[in-house]
């Protein structure tokens, strides 16, 4: 192994654990390219968490519409499928930390796909205030049927990027998933010395 291919792993390794902190020249240094005038603006067309939101409301606003309109389920109910087509038996409470949606959100689509027969309801082995639930024949067979139409609209989102590039997205996303707790951990609100808010405790 040559010296740069060492150094190339080595950053691609300290590159995947999440930082601690933000280097303060840097941010200065990002106020000040960014700023009209004396006060700094943000760009929309390239500030990312603007773009990860823009992109997720439309293809969330997209898949809703088409799963209902063709399927009759909305994007809590597939991912509920989804999840369940990899790890049957699962809890409310561990599809509501996975899907992110509390408990009633949660409660609300199950009752509904119990009733169409999408999914199988039946007491927790071991803790007698919960259940577990799982597809039925009727819902794996619906989940084929979505998992298709979610297949083309992910190579139709991805078509404008080779192979290589779809690689280094998806890894780039993951670690940036990783950085999530830093991210809405405490930081520093200008104007309030000594203040550390986080998200977090919300």
């Amino acid at each position: 192994m040559t010296l740069l291919e060492h150094r190339s792993k080595k950053d691609e390794r300290n590159a995947s654990a999440p930082p601690s902190k933000v280097d303060p020249h840097r941010l200065a240094a990002i106020a000040a390219q960014r700023s009209s005038g004396d006060s700094p603006v943000l760009d929309l067309a390239r500030y990312v968490p603007a773009l990860f939101v823009l992109i997720a409301d439309r293809l969330t606003s997209g898949s809703s519409t088409l799963y209902r309109r063709h399927f009759g389920v909305g994007t809590t109910e597939w991912r509920i499928m989804v999840r369940l087509a990899t790890e049957p038996w699962c809890t409310p409470q561990a599809l509501g930390r996975w899907i992110g949606l509390d408990k009633a959100a949660i409660s609300r689509s199950i009752k509904s796909m119990e009733r169409r027969a999408l999914v199988a309801v039946r007491p927790h082995p071991s803790d007698n205030r919960s259940y577990v639930l799982a597809l039925t024949e009727m819902g794996r067979r619906l989940h084929d049927r979505v998992i298709r139409v979610a297949f083309e609209r992910e190579e139709r989102l991805l078509s404008c990027l080779t192979l290589r590039e779809r690689e280094h997205l998806v890894d780039m996303l993951i670690r940036m998933r990783r950085c999530l707790a830093f991210v809405n951990g405490p930081i520093e609100i200008p104007g309030e010395p000594g203040t550390q808010a986080s998200t977090e405790e919300q």
